[in-house]
């Protein structure tokens, strides 16, 4: 049923969950200001360093769609407290690392804790609101998806600068430490433990499928694509995606229910929160080495300057959250789509070695504004589209795909980003560090902005989730007489 549970303090609730989750997706992009320090401490190589990110991005990828099955055998409060003990356990390891395999051991620690309270806290979130409020409370989850991943490299920036790359783990730690006493006073448990049979076949399929795709992705960075460590990861992912599929759809008790994407509004939602968070990371990895190589600013500097655009995030997500209640979704997907499509055309005309700062700030302002009432409108609305049996399962496939298109659009934009590097400097051989930089992250926005001008073109197909089903279509056929 799609009635919410009663619980003594429900806002409680969603502050530790969304704290919890905001923490994790901080940690996604926190060290990539840092790589340089990392690598300079350990003596790896900008390729060996690049792992701190891209492990963790694998672990979520792999750890997400099992969180759907966790959801059905332990409760919530386990699993709150469990993510917040490993988050915290992870954190405490990568700030006491001695060397860099442990660094990457701890990053891969606090990455599972992370993909288990992200799936958690949005099944959590549509059991105990009413579908009238979820816009509000919806929003600043928007908010905490979007801001965490973008604060990463501002925060960390001015950590770096002032105590030490460490010290990222150590606020971290001491946050958790705050979390899991405050959670084990307040968290109820509100999910439905059924403990349906343990598929392992299932569980393998989707470690190897989203662990391949993810792997083959990242490496696509600094290798071509027709390259064995690209090519047989990238074949192993596809493959194991396609035979879990096959067998979920089989499965009387499937691992992760892939019916929920028979739900048209799930599934273009899901697609617009892909094409969102892939613009999100793509320019979140970009712009930073834009500021640092091109303008040749601090990280501190660079880190401060992207602070607008988050502020727009930040009081913007709440007032599309409560209007969103009001008018649906299709209003502010349309009008966001648009104006993300804007802000990327004027990343792609400005972009240069000498661009007035301000005009970075502002189209940056401007992308953040559009992405704003594109995230929370897009998932919120697919995510009502559903019965609360597939609550969990939605959530789940809606948050691994958000994983699988961080780790794409930072594989891509990396790629973009040096093809159009080699490509200026053999057109102007006499072209300076800083214009040869400019010009990849230039021509790395073309792709940004096309992305942009796709996810348009799906926003005029948005409509106002319709139906609430009280039970899905699986669920309605099983009460059909059987044809005797």
């Amino acid at each position: 049923m799609n009635k919410e549970i009663q619980v003594k303090n429900p806002k409680t609730m969603a502050f530790i969950l969304m704290l919890g989750a905001f923490l994790g997706l901080f940690g996604e992009t926190a060290l990539n200001m840092a790589l340089t320090n990392v690598m300079e401490e350990f003596s790896v190589t900008a390729g060996i360093a690049q792992w701190l990110t891209t492990g963790y991005l694998l672990v979520l990828a792999i750890f997400v769609p099992i969180s759907a099955l966790l959801m059905k055998w332990f409760t919530t409060r386990q699993l709150v407290i469990g993510g917040l003990v490993i988050s915290l356990l992870g954190a405490v390891l990568a700030a006491l690392s001695p060397s860099f395999a442990i660094l990457l051991t701890g990053r891969l620690v606090q990455a599972i804790g992370t993909g288990i309270l992200i799936p958690v806290m949005t099944n959590v979130l549509l059991i105990i609101f009413p579908i009238h409020k979820r816009g509000v409370v919806m929003g600043i989850m928007g908010l905490v998806i979007t801001l965490g991943p973008a604060l990463g490299p501002t925060l960390s920036g001015v950590i770096i600068s002032s105590l030490g790359w460490s010290y990222i783990f150590w606020i971290s730690a001491v946050l958790y430490v705050f979390l899991t006493i405050y959670a084990a006073a307040q968290i109820a448990n509100v999910s439905e433990i059924t403990k349906p049979k343990i598929d392992v076949l299932s569980i393998i399929l989707s470690t190897f499928g989203f662990g391949g795709l993810i792997f083959a992705l990242s490496t696509m960075a600094e290798m071509a694509i027709s390259s064995p460590q690209v090519l047989v990861p990238l074949l192993i992912g596809v493959i194991a995606l396609l035979l879990f599929g096959i067998r979920q759809m089989k499965m009387d008790q499937p691992m992760v229910n892939l019916r929920v994407f028979k739900y048209p509004m799930f599934t273009l939602g899901t697609l617009m929160m892909f094409l969102s968070i892939l613009v999100i990371l793509s320019t979140a990895i970009l712009l930073p080495m834009y500021l640092k190589g091109a303008l040749l600013f601090s990280a501190a500097v660079a880190g401060l300057m992207l602070l607008p655009g988050n502020a727009v995030n930040v009081i913007m997500s709440p007032i599309v959250g409560t209007l969103f209640d009001k008018f649906g979704p299709r209003v502010f997907v349309i009008t966001g789509s648009i104006i993300v499509l804007i802000g990327n055309v004027i990343f792609a005309s400005v972009i240069s070695a000498t661009t007035p700062v301000w005009q970075i700030i502002v189209a940056f302002m401007v992308l953040f504004f559009g992405l704003t009432m594109v995230t929370m409108p897009s998932q919120t609305n697919a995510l009502n589209e559903l019965p609360r049996e597939l609550y969990a399962d939605g959530s789940a496939a809606m948050n691994t795909l958000n994983q699988v298109a961080g780790a794409a659009g930072t594989a891509i934009a990396i790629t973009l980003f040096t093809a159009g590097q080699n490509s200026f400097a053999l057109n102007v051989p006499d072209a300076s560090q800083a214009e040869i930089l400019a010009s990849g992250v230039k021509y790395a926005f073309y792709f940004i902005t096309g992305i942009s001008a796709v996810a348009l073109i799906c926003s005029f197909f948005v409509k106002k989730a319709g139906g609430l089903k009280e039970k899905s279509p699986a669920a309605v056929k099983a009460t059909k007489p059987a044809h005797r």
